[in-house]
Order: C-alpha cells, then sequence, then structure tokens
C-alpha cells in the first residue's frame, strides 16, 4: 500500500500470520484505469510505491510466509500443503467455470461469456432474454492457449506448454528458443515441456509473458 515500508509491512504480515491461518491472499495494490485510485493519483493525492520498494517487499514477503510453513503456491498466494484455494486453482489451471450474476465473467466449452455489469441492466436483460449475457464469443485456438499459459504461469507448479497446445489445438503456445534463453538466465525452469518460474522470474512475471509466448511478436522477446 502507499507509505509501506519494510518495518510496517513487516509488523502487519506478523499480525497476520499469527492469526494461525492456513491460507494468506497477499496482492500488491494494482491503480487500475477508470478507478477513483487512479484518479487520485493523476491529481497527486497519494503516490504508489516505486517498482524497487515493491519488489523487495514482495521478496520479504515469500520469505516470511515460506518460513511461517505458507510458501507461494501462486504469485500472491501462500497457504499450507492441502490449503490451496480449490476454487481459484479452477482458473489459474484454466478449468471451466459458469459465471452467475451482474458483472460475472466465465468459461465454459470454449465460450467466453460476460454478463452485464450494472444489476438493473442485467435484471432487463434476463426479463428480456432469459440471460444476463452482455457478450458471448467462442475463444480461438490461439486465444485459449494465451490464456491458459498467463494464468498457469502464474503457479508454483507452472505450466506444461505441450499438453495445454495439444488441448486447445495449436502447434505451440511458447517459443521454446526465447524458453530456453531464460532458462539459461535463471528467470524459467523447465523439464520437457513443463515450465515454470524461479524467485527471479516471479519479479517479472508479465515481461516473461510477453517474451515467451508464441502470439507474441519478435520485438517484445527481449531476453
Amino acid at each position: 500500500m502507499p507509505g509501506d515500508d519494510e518495518a510496517k509491512w513487516s509488523a502487519d504480515l506478523d499480525r497476520a500470520l499469527k492469526l494461525g491461518t492456513s491460507h494468506l491472499s497477499l496482492y500488491q495494490l494494482t491503480i487500475e484505469p477508470g478507478t477513483r485510485f487512479a484518479s487520485d493519483v493523476a491529481k497527486g493525492r497519494f503516490k504508489p510505491l516505486g517498482d524497487e520498494q515493491a519488489a523487495e517487499l514482495f521478496e520479504l514477503t515469500q520469505e516470511r510466509s515460506a518460513a511461517a510453513g505458507l510458501p507461494a503456491y501462486e504469485i500472491s498466494n501462500h497457504a499450507a500443503p492441502g490449503a490451496e484455494s480449490r476454487h481459484n486453482l479452477t482458473y489459474w489451471r484454466y478449468g471451466d467455470y459458469a459465471g452467475i450474476g451482474p458483472g460475472a465473467h466465465g468459461r465454459r466449452q470454449g465460450m467466453r461469456t460476460m454478463r452485464h455489469r450494472k444489476p438493473e441492466n442485467f435484471l432487463a436483460a434476463v426479463a428480456r432474454n432469459g440471460h444476463g449475457h452482455a457478450e458471448e464469443a467462442v475463444l480461438s485456438p490461439v486465444e485459449a492457449g494465451d490464456e491458459a499459459l498467463v494464468m498457469g504461469l502464474r503457479l508454483a507448479e507452472g505450466v506444461d506448454a505441450d499438453a495445454i497446445a495439444a488441448r486447445v489445438g495449436v502447434g505451440q503456445v511458447v517459443d521454446w528458443r526465447r524458453v530456453d534463453r531464460l532458462v539459461a538466465s535463471g528467470h524459467l525452469s523447465r523439464c520437457d515441456g513443463r515450465i515454470a518460474l524461479t524467485g527471479r522470474g516471479r519479479l517479472l512475471l508479465d515481461h516473461i509473458l510477453g517474451a515467451i509466448a508464441a502470439s507474441a511478436p519478435m520485438a517484445s522477446a527481449v531476453c
């Protein structure tokens, strides 16, 4: 959060760990476009943490949580063995799920769905059409492969890129030459078709995804 430093965040994390929970979700604040947060940042009402300081607190979180028996099984989620969120693992492992209610997103049988955001629009659509869909579209094989890669690489277990490619029906979902360069630089690990982020790689997830996706332009692959 704005104003956090190592001492303040350590104290907050200590309090959370002392509660004895078996699962912690520890997301850094993301400033989404079009939100009050974004407006306040633009007006200088508060300043988000710089990248270097945020990275230091992220690494501190990994170390402290692991030492407490709650290692990160996903970029921002920590759990004791067996206490991982089964609900969220469905998303990260690219399983099907139904979106229900205003603003809900879903993905089932190769279809992406989105419900109307405003409750009044959702209810009007249900009365008019028998459902609240604002959008329903077929995912192309490339889109499905990219989504599965984006979600799965967040997990400590990584992804089986070859299995994803076979599942969605494309030749490959990653450029293996770029993957091997990032393995050599210590940002990825690889065992046959399975790849996973290393500790160094977790700090650069977005860049790595842009670099290794088979659908990414060559210009983005700066390794």
